[in-house]
């Protein structure tokens, strides 16, 4: 039971690289490479060790890694795989090759491995919060560190914490908005460190939570989070990061009032980069990413995973026909930019195909991989703002993020909307053209589910798993086919993935998608 059944190691970090780290059973202790979980909260420094130690299995995952291979596994949860995954789950771009033909057509069951590493790993990681909650509470009470140490090492985990299962249930259970108040079966939601064989036993015999449950937990913790973070690092969690994540979340919720709320918090905080590059120039010091996972020569997912290396030098992905040519995207709009060497350019064309440069390092693979950035924050509101009716602020919001695109704003820019639902409409469009390749697309399928103003029924249809012709790509019509990927209609079980095998063959109390 991998999600569960594993042993928390920490070790030295040297320029971020974790040595000596491996999975294992719980009872099956090491004191050569590995040292007990009491005993990496005896000291300051083991306890900062351990801090990072978390953040690293956040960027790379474990999960059927080769152990000695430097930088382990595929980048689940938070390192690249959720782009990826993201990404082909959507219509927006083309799984060019194999690599995600699985999640790209739907052709999962409940041991394809994509979703399985998604939920050992995820689950794995939020282990490790829970530990270090624990491990960081009895450190403060025995005088190991301050309480303000204690504090933000703790609202850091709480955020890890929230983040994951927020992601997770996004995946695996239905939109909140399948019933009222999400009563509809989520997934299980964590909160307890597990390192002895008691803890297992006791973990074993929970279920499932509600999705509302899910996500008043997560909002709990992002709320702690909020309170307690005193870092203000980019590649960490921050306080800005939680009240940014917390507009994510409402969104889905459909609480209008609650995304404006917290919006409204990071109002001078952050401004948008003056061209739509600028965030991905400098993934690691711009003015506009809020949160962003750090990747490094010696920390990165490698040649099988990293953002550089799958969307960049391998070319297994590239931006989908459907929405390259789709009108609203205008054809001067310079998130089309395909300059060579430029920094700032935000596509290249290979054999007629458009890809995305987003992820600049083909290399050493240090791009970032952004997880939230203010561009998101101030979308989020314009929707919600739309759909409360409020055209002035909903374009307001709109057009800050889609005018610094734009050639000419004076002509080009909005200015009226014939009602809210045009408005909601447009922002909608926008989000696609503003995210494509940074694996939003998938959330917002999901949680456009049964939507009153724009449903979307299940999964789009998709262009062929393969490589386009050049032809497809030609602007001046918008794409109508052909589809190789039939959509999957919102009745089908497939919409949500399955609870992996190996978990339900080790916790019987939970109960399996639907369908599988």
């Amino acid at each position: 039971m991998k999600s569960i059944f594993y042993k928390m190691c920490i070790a030295t970090l040297i320029v971020f690289s974790m040595n000596g780290c491996t999975e294992e059973n719980i009872l099956n202790l090491s004191p050569i490479n590995d040292i007990s979980v009491d005993q990496a909260f005896s000291t300051p420094s083991l306890i900062a060790s351990s801090m990072n130690g978390m953040y690293n299995a956040a960027a790379i995952g474990q999960f059927n890694a080769v152990p000695t291979s430097p930088n382990g596994g595929r980048g689940y949860i938070w390192g690249a795989a959720f782009v990826q995954q993201g990404d082909n789950r959507g219509e927006d771009v083309v799984n060019t090759a194999t690599f995600y033909q699985l999640t790209y057509t739907a052709t999962y069951d409940p041991t394809t491995a994509n979703n399985v590493y998604y939920w050992v790993d995820g689950y794995r990681l939020i282990n490790r919060t829970n530990l270090m909650i624990e491990g960081v509470t009895k450190a403060v009470e025995k005088g190991v560190i301050t309480k303000a140490i204690g504090d933000d090492y703790i609202g850091q985990a709480k955020f890890l914490r929230a983040i994951t299962h927020f992601e997770l249930v996004n995946f695996f259970a239905r939109p909140y908005n399948e019933t009222a108040n999400g009563s509809h079966e989520g997934i299980p939601y964590r909160e307890t460190g597990i390192d002895t064989q008691t803890d297992i036993d006791t973990d074993i015999t929970k279920g499932r939570n509600t999705v509302g449950e899910v996500y008043q937990k997560v909002l709990a913790d992002l709320n702690d989070a909020e309170n307690l973070i005193t870092n203000t690092t980019l590649t960490k969690a921050s306080k800005n990061a939680a009240i940014a994540f917390k507009t994510r979340v409402y969104l889905h919720m459909r609480d209008w009032d609650k995304v404006i709320t917290e919006g409204a918090k990071l109002n001078g905080k952050y401004t948008l980069e003056a061209h739509p590059g600028g965030p991905f120039a400098n993934s690691y010091a711009n003015t506009e990413s809020i949160y962003s996972m750090l990747q490094a020569a010696t920390m990165n997912p490698g040649v099988n995973a990293a953002l550089a290396s799958q969307y960049n030098r391998r070319l297994l992905v590239c931006i989908s026909p459907i929405i390259w040519r789709d009108p609203e995207w205008l054809t001067d709009d310079k998130r089309r930019m395909d300059v060579p060497g430029d920094p700032l350019s935000m596509v290249f064309t290979s054999a007629g195909r458009k890809y995305t440069n987003k992820y600049k390092d083909g290399v050493n693979y240090t791009d970032a991989s952004p997880v939230i950035r203010y561009a998101e924050v101030l979308l989020n509101m314009a929707e919600a703002y739309a759909r409360k009716s409020d055209m002035t602020n909903g374009m307001k919001y709109l057009n800050q993020v889609r005018d610094r695109s734009l050639a000419a704003p004076a002509t080009q820019s909005y200015t009226s909307f014939a009602d809210a639902k045009a408005l909601v409409g447009a922002i909608l469009k926008e989000r696609r053209i503003e995210f494509v390749m940074e694996g939003r697309r998938w959330s917002d399928i999901h949680r456009l589910q049964k939507d009153d103003l724009f449903p979307i029924d299940g999964i789009p249809a998709k262009v062929a798993n393969g490589n386009p012709a050049a032809t497809a790509f030609e602007l001046g019509t918008p794409y109508s086919g052909p589809y190789g990927v039939a959509a999957v209609p919102g009745s089908s079980h497939k919409v949500i993935w399955p609870i992996p095998q190996i978990e339900l063959d080790a916790n019987p109390t939970l109960k399996q998608n639907p369908g599988y």
